[in-house]
């Protein structure tokens, strides 16, 4: 309940006055509940002509500072109420009388059930308020959490928290806020009733409820830990998924369909086994929840109808039949009770996985004080060592670019390449020495400060499921027509945006996939031209490509190139060939450094791989 508690706190403040709204609706539903039912005594003492007390009208002299006469309402409204009951069978006669009971009761439903409705009504925008908020802090989170988080998890496990968890989270801990702030008023106003028309027998009553609770407390106790183990198992089944839909190609590739069914119809038997004993725990709650009830209404009518044939009692038969209505009133409250901590549980597991994401630290942050970040002069590596885990992926590297200048990386799968350049736009941060610009160190200034200075063309093309227009427009606020068509002419783009129906609002499909390699690349070129940054990042930008689409690709990232502080990560020695420097890494280190010709005559690392046509 405390993890309940805090989950409330967390999400509930920016709607108190719809819960306000609920516990109003809930305490007047429930006296108006207790009000229904006890009609039931004086219609079946008009009946059965049980009740021969005479009443007088007692004039009622209120005093709202008075306790006395506070104590004396429940007293005056009964007596009254009676008076006037036994003045309308004198004068119309009992039908008259029942008639008129009848009606009050269907006044009282009618309230009842309204302000019932009510309660649930105004709890819907907490409900939906609460889960829109989990899922706008979780798809905040994923944008501000660093490379490195993502790459201890997996995307469908991730999908599976934003979807399933957060679904769960609803269906599961926001549902029983209904259950949790309407059924404790409900039970304190029935037990008032109860210990007004026998305090013997309301007594007796709470000394065998909550041996019931504690029976249905012990068939729960595991459900948290149970349902924790089946969301993992579901976000391993969308991780699954995940990893079929992006290597389908190879899979059908190597025929290894069967490999790849049987390892999910596997991995869907044990979710399916999980879930099984999770609903049937679920499902046993109801079942025993009737049987304890009836048992405790046997019990009570044993005890209540003793003490009124042995005369230990003040109601009479019709008044006992009365208090039996009303305890029934009470049993459903706690039944809902219990399923509601039933679903409590499965919700804070789900709550858990979900707040892997949301409790997530980020090492990479803005400093209190920024600093302000321009590139006049230069960029420097000062002594830089980085590793992910265990062993250094790059050491000691240092290295200075000028403004201007276009640096190449090159050398084997592993070397660093693409480490180095990723620590520039803060992508991970380095772990000893800094990385300068203008001597100010980038961890001095503001992320977004320092990657509004970069333009990043990578090997594999990142589009969107959007237009050409919104995916070349991207990250550039109030871009124009005239601008987006002026950049994708630039990059080659141009001529084949236009042959399609819808021009620059023709939408590229799912990651690209409406266009070729070399198309997709043009257009991650021209969005890179629209930014116009200082600093230019190409990352294996021509590797994947053919002849002819990397010769297009070639003449848009030399028009790119130019005047920009370049650094290219290539295999292909027509991307380097011009570098001002080019820079030769081998594990973690660079071994060999100069141009095209300074380093071919060296005879070195760099003359290898060119023999190796590496590039």
């Amino acid at each position: 309940m405390k993890d309940f508690i805090h989950v409330l706190k967390r999400f509930l403040p920016p709607y108190k006055r719809y819960l306000v709204a609920s516990i109003i609706m809930n305490v007047l539903s429930g006296l108006f509940s207790l009000l229904t039912f006890a009609f039931i005594k004086p219609i079946l003492e008009l009946l059965f002509g049980i009740n021969e007390t005479v009443y007088s009208f007692m004039a009622w002299n209120f005093d709202f500072f008075s306790l006395e006469s506070w104590k004396s309402i429940p007293e005056t409204l009964g007596n009254n109420f009676y008076w006037y009951l036994s003045q309308t069978i004198d004068l119309y006669g009992g039908s008259t009388a029942l008639i008129f009971l009848g009606v009050l009761m269907i006044i009282a439903t009618i309230f009842r059930t309204g302000t019932m409705y009510l309660s649930s009504y105004f709890l819907i925008p907490i409900r939906t308020g609460v889960v829109r908020d989990i899922r706008n802090q979780i798809n905040d989170k994923i944008l501000s959490l660093p490379l490195a988080f993502f790459s201890e998890e997996r995307k469908g496990d991730i999908i599976a928290r934003v979807s399933g968890d957060v679904n769960e989270v609803e269906s599961s801990v926001m549902s029983s806020l209904d259950l949790l702030f309407k059924n404790p008023l409900l039970i304190v106003i029935y037990l008032t009733g109860m210990f007004y028309m026998s305090w013997q027998l309301t007594i007796f009553v709470l000394i065998t409820l909550p041996i019931a609770g504690i029976l249905m407390g012990r068939i729960g106790k595991k459900l948290k830990q149970k349902s924790a183990l089946g969301q993992q198992q579901w976000g391993g089944l969308m991780a699954q998924i995940e990893e079929t839909l992006g290597g389908l190609r190879i899979i059908k590739a190597f025929n290894a369909e069967d490999k790849v069914s049987k390892r999910f119809h596997d991995s869907n038997n044990t979710f399916r086994r999980t879930t099984k004993r999770i609903f049937r725990r679920q499902q046993l709650a109801h079942p025993v929840s009737e049987f304890l009830g009836t048992i405790i209404i046997a019990v009570v009518l044993w005890y209540g109808g003793s003490l009124i044939l042995d005369g230990g009692s003040s109601l009479n038969g019709a008044g006992f039949i009365s208090y039996l209505a009303i305890f029934y009133l009470l049993i459903n409250p706690f039944k809902e009770l219990s399923k509601a901590a039933y679903s409590i549980q499965k919700g804070l597991a789900s709550m858990d996985r979900v707040d892997k994401i949301l409790c997530a630290e980020s090492n990479i942050i803005d400093p209190e004080s920024p600093a302000n970040i321009r590139l006049n002069d230069k960029i420097e590596y000062k002594n830089i060592w980085f590793k992910y885990r265990e062993k250094w992926v790059l050491e000691n590297i240092n290295l200075t670019i000028n403004k201007g200048q276009t640096i190449a990386l090159v050398g084997q799968s592993g070397s660093g390449k693409s480490t180095l350049v990723d620590l520039l736009p803060r992508f991970y941060d380095v772990i000893d020495g800094s990385i300068s610009i203008d001597g100010t160190d980038i961890r001095q200034g503001r992320i977004k400060d320092v990657r509004s200075l970069m333009g990043i063309v990578n090997q594999e093309a990142i589009l969107f499921n959007d237009s050409f227009f919104n995916n070349i427009a991207f990250g550039v606020k109030d871009a124009t027509q005239e601008e987006v068509e002026e950049a994708a002419k630039i990059a080659n783009a141009y001529e084949f945006i236009m042959a399609t129906d819808e021009g620059f609002q023709s939408n590229v499909g799912d990651r690209g996939s409406k266009l070729s390699g070399g198309q997709r690349q043009r257009i991650s070129i021209a969005r890179a031209i629209l930014k116009n940054p200082p600093i230019l990042i190409l990352d294996e930008a021509t590797s994947a490509l053919d002849t002819e689409s990397e010769r297009l690709v070639q003449e848009a990232l030399e028009k790119l190139m130019k005047n920009r502080t370049t650094i290219v990560i290539a295999h292909r020695l027509s991307t380097i060939r011009k570098a001002d420097m080019i820079c030769v890494m081998h594990e973690g280190k660079i071994v060999e450094r100069g141009t095209h010709h300074e380093l071919l005559a060296l005879d070195g690392y760099y003359s290898r791989l060119c023999e190796m046509q590496s590039f």
